[in-house]
């Protein structure tokens, strides 16, 4: 325990070392008056004898200390006081140090949340996601895509092959969000459930804080084992967290599930952004709405497959083993005579292995590019704040010459000196980086109700976590070597007689090193903008871009028959009509009308061919697909080019007929007109009396995302292809405020037990799928601008010192008859130069950066000549503007009082 008292009780020590030493010396005294000398003879002969008391009590004190560290403290202690007499330039610094290392915590923790925190599960280095593969067709476009779905038997045919991994699970991509009733209650709410198979929390190591998880003997029987897994969220807003949630009913549809257990409150499941209420059993994905029907279909691809692989197994090997498995069955969903088109497909079709210890997000696709930009952004943005601190210290190194000549020439060396001034910068960082944190707690959340585009937020902690505070110390360790090493070297370097006779040498701050410092922030914030010029054209072509279709005024919602009881018979197409006439009877409404799928929701797609074709053209062509109610082409403003749209005589036992776009026409009935052709798709229904007649052309519109390219497209009748639908659209004239409610109540009407999900604009919908570019550019724009507003700072310091530093020089100037027109101009080249030198550095480098932000533009290439000209032309405005004001009171200089200067 010494160590502990000589830390913490050191006064308490060195007073007993006093009390000690003294005792001696009166001892010594005491033995002199023995021998006869009197009492102050006695005392002159001890502390002879004894020495010099005060130097043998420092002495014995150094045996206590740790030099370094007292001298490190010490340092602290002496520059908090040297701060407390500087407050403008410490507010100053600290403030910038604040945002600079703010702005990188913020973007860091939503990278964290998003990017890198791994899943709150057994060992997830373990964990392997089934992604990134390639069946040679159209969904390989899929922008923000980055997993394969996977069918229900090849999830089967994976699990029997125990070869490779020791656990396999699989997630269905259609998460449902139905209404329910809990308990004995009449009341429906939304119940969020994610369909899982009966391996999930044995393969993930997960263990229940209550009751039990479900295993492979309740995903059997479809249908057969109506129980559910609540999330320990859920179980504590709707129960109270409650332990009688055991056992408790809740009851979708018509099944009635049994909660069966409660899962550890960090585990939100494998998909980052989503926080389901409770998990249940893929065999019931058939009997919970809306009731897919395809689980066992090899054509129903909508799994997502995560295993655990076995530890002597790399990915790769395992990844060889799971290829083998996919090309069979690749083949055997090819049929018994696959196109030479679809032999070349698989042949070249693969599955990617890629670790899943962060789980699986679209979130993370969608941004995982965005977030590294604006990394990369604060982080220039971090380095200008840097430089402008280095300008500041090495002005503030000037005031300071005759401070540093008298402590070296009292015997303090270089190096003391250095580490004196980098314990100042160090102070000034570590007060930054507290401020930091505190503004990156609060912008966090700001960015992620940015990120999440609409009126509820993701559900994503982005809390400052221990990953986000190493970040955190981390820079603030590195930035005050950045701005405070050169200035400190700079500050050491004085001339001991020069500087103890003039007191400071203002052309230091004056010095190569000094303008360097402000051409590099001038280069900095000019990449920074042209990359947020970049990204503001780019928000600017999306927001403009053709979509085929009118988004303004329609009126999105959905509805969930089959949460009340509605099976896909003639009485589910009859409430859907119903809907759909009496909507459009309301005041105000132009049209309304149903669909399957609306924008950014997705697409089927299948084989398509015309019968005049050889078999060869199978699999050479692939086309999408959607079901529509008669007015859908009026209620999303889809223009007509030829033909009709469908109407009455379009009947179930009528001759099925479709609707094609642009460039289907173009493809499968080149130089001819496509009205009463045929084309034939591929599944169960590809029959020659299943062939559908092209009754008319519509225009090419975007159907997943803004960014697509012009797809092959067919619109099919619902009354032709009946079964359940997700989405109501209603054009309106008005306001959607107004609308929104009466819609509500005409479903109401038709059957008040219908729960309306969903209702938004349409427009809406689609400024949500560019809530990923529209971060971007906002984001960007802010941190370009708050570097040029750095820089100039940087600009307008340095020009203020060389004006001081050139008074003399002005004065005589002005004596000899200079007119004020040729000393603005003089201080104004000054200036010029150093931005002319920033903007030509600052073009340089943005040519090699803004190559690699080529995968997020659209609709302008990175070396944009436009965007280039007018930032470099806004920032040489802007620097001649910051070096105007020092220019103007060099034009004020008193001739007489210049000469006396200094």
């Amino acid at each position: 325990m010494r160590w502990f008292k000589r830390l913490f009780l050191r006064r308490t020590i060195y007073g007993d070392l006093s009390d000690e030493i003294r005792e001696h010396l009166e001892e010594k005294i005491q033995e002199f008056v023995q021998k006869g000398m009197s009492r102050k003879e006695a005392a002159a002969a001890a502390r002879r004898e004894f020495g010099n008391v005060g130097l043998s009590e420092e002495s014995s004190r150094e045996v206590w200390r740790w030099p370094s560290t007292e001298d490190f403290f010490m340092d602290i202690r002496y520059g908090l006081r040297t701060l407390a007499r500087n407050p403008g330039f410490a507010a100053v610094a600290v403030l910038t140090l604040a945002l600079g290392i703010g702005a990188n915590a913020a973007i860091f923790s939503l990278m964290n949340a998003l990017l890198l925190r791994t899943l709150p599960v057994n060992n997830p280095s373990q964990l392997v996601l089934f992604g990134e593969g390639k069946w040679g067709g159209i969904m390989d476009e899929l922008p923000n895509r980055s997993w394969q779905l996977f069918s229900f038997p090849f999830y089967r045919q994976v699990q029997g092959d125990s070869s490779a991994f020791s656990d396999v699970t699989a997630i269905s991509s259609m998460s449902s969000a139905p209404h329910g009733t809990i308990g004995d209650s009449a009341e429906t709410e939304e119940i969020y459930a994610h369909l899982v198979s009966g391996t999930f929390f044995s393969t993930l190591g997960v263990n229940p804080i209550l009751g039990r998880t479900f295993g492979e003997d309740d995903d059997r029987i479809p249908g057969g084992s109506p129980v559910a897994v609540a999330s320990y969220a859920w179980w504590k807003r709707r129960f109270g967290g409650a332990p009688s949630i055991i056992g408790e009913k809740m009851s979708i549809g018509s099944t009635v599930y049994t909660i069966i257990g409660v899962t550890p409150q960090e585990f939100f499941g494998t998909s980052v952004g989503e926080s389901p209420d409770v998990w249940i059993p893929l065999s019931m994905e058939e009997v919970l709405p809306p009731g897919w029907k395809g689980l066992n279909d090899k054509m129903f691809q909508s799994l997502y497959i995560i295993a655990r692989r076995r530890p002597e197994l790399s990915i790769e090997q395992a990844q060889t083993n799971v290829n083998v498995l996919f090309k069979q069955a690749a083949l055997e969903m090819a049929g018994s005579q696959p196109a030479k088109k679809q032999l070349d497909g698989i042949q070249h079709a693969f599955i990617k292995l890629t670790p899943a210890a962060s789980g699986l997000s679209r979130l993370r696709v969608q941004f995982s590019q965005p977030l590294r930009a604006l990394m990369a952004a604060v982080g220039l943005v971090l380095l200008i704040a840097c430089a402008n601190i280095a300008n500041l210290l090495l002005a503030r190194a000037t005031n300071r010459q005759r401070e540093i000549a008298v402590r070296m020439s009292m015997g303090a060396g270089r190096w003391r000196v250095i580490r004196q001034l980098l314990t100042e910068s160090f102070t000034l960082a570590m007060l930054g980086a507290v401020l930091g944190v505190a503004l990156a707690s609060w912008a966090s959340k700001l960015l992620l109700v940015m990120v999440s585009g609409g009126p509820e937020t993701i559900p994503v902690d982005v809390g400052l976590d221990s990953r986000v505070l190493v970040f955190v110390v981390l820079v603030s360790l590195a930035t005050p070597l950045l701005f405070g090493m050169a200035p400190a070297w700079r500050a050491a370097r004085v001339e001991l007689n020069s500087s103890l006779k003039q007191g400071r040498n203002i052309a230091a701050v004056n010095s190569p090193l000094a303008r360097a410092l402000v051409v590099g922030q001038v280069a900095l914030s000019l990449v920074l903008l042209v990359g947020a010029g970049l990204f503001l054209r780019t928000l600017v072509n999306l927001t403009n871009v053709d979509m085929g279709f009118d988004k303004h005024n329609v009126l999105v919602f959905g509805i969930e028959p089959a949460s009340v009881g509605y099976k896909e018979d003639s009485r589910l197409t009859r409430l859907y009509e119903e809907i759909e006439r009496r909507v459009s009877a309301i005041p105000g409404v132009r049209a309304a009308s149903f669909s399957f799928f609306t924008f950014n929701q997705g697409a089927w797609s299948e084989d398509a061919w015309t019968p005049e074709e050889s078999p060869e053209a199978k699999g050479n062509r692939e086309v999408v697909y959607n079901k529509v109610g008669r007015g859908f082409f009026s209620a999303m403003g889809l223009k007509l080019l030829s033909g009709r749209t469908f109407d009455q005589q379009d009947s179930e036992n009528s001759p099925k007929v479709a609707v094609i776009n642009e460039t289907m026409a173009r493809l499968f009935f080149p130089n001819e007109s496509p009205l009463g052709r045929r084309f034939r798709m591929d599944g169960p229904d590809a029959k020659p009396e299943n062939d559908r007649i092209v009754v008319g052309v519509a225009r090419d519109a975007k159907y997943m995302a803004l960014k697509e390219r012009p797809w092959p497209a067919a619109y099919l009748p619902y009354s032709q292809e009946p079964g359940y639908l997700w989405n109501f659209e209603v054009r309106y004239s008005g306001d959607a405020g107004s609308t929104a409610p009466a819609v509500r109540q005409v479903i109401h009407d038709v059957d008040p037990r219908l729960p309306v999900t969903g209702a938004g604009t349409l427009a809406e919908q689609v400024d949500r799928s560019v809530v990923d570019q529209r971060l971007t550019a906002q984001l960007s724009s802010f941190f370009g601008l708050v570097a040029v507003f750095l820089a100039c700072i940087g600009i307008y310091g340095l020009m203020s010192y060389a004006v001081v530093h050139r008074t003399n020089e002005i004065g005589i100037r002005v004596a000899l008859g200079a007119q004020q027109g040729q000393v603005l101009r003089l201080i104004m080249r000054q200036g010029l130069v150093l931005a002319a030198s920033g903007v030509a550095v600052g073009i340089a480098l943005a040519l090699i950066f803004t190559r690699l932000l080529r995968s997020l533009l659209f609709g302008v290439q990175p070396f944009d000549p436009v965007t280039f000209i007018g930032v470099a032309f806004l920032l040489t405005l802007i620097a001649l503007a910051a070096c105007y004001l020092p220019a103007r009171r060099a034009m004020r200089v008193d001739p007489v009082v210049a000469l006396r200067y200094e």
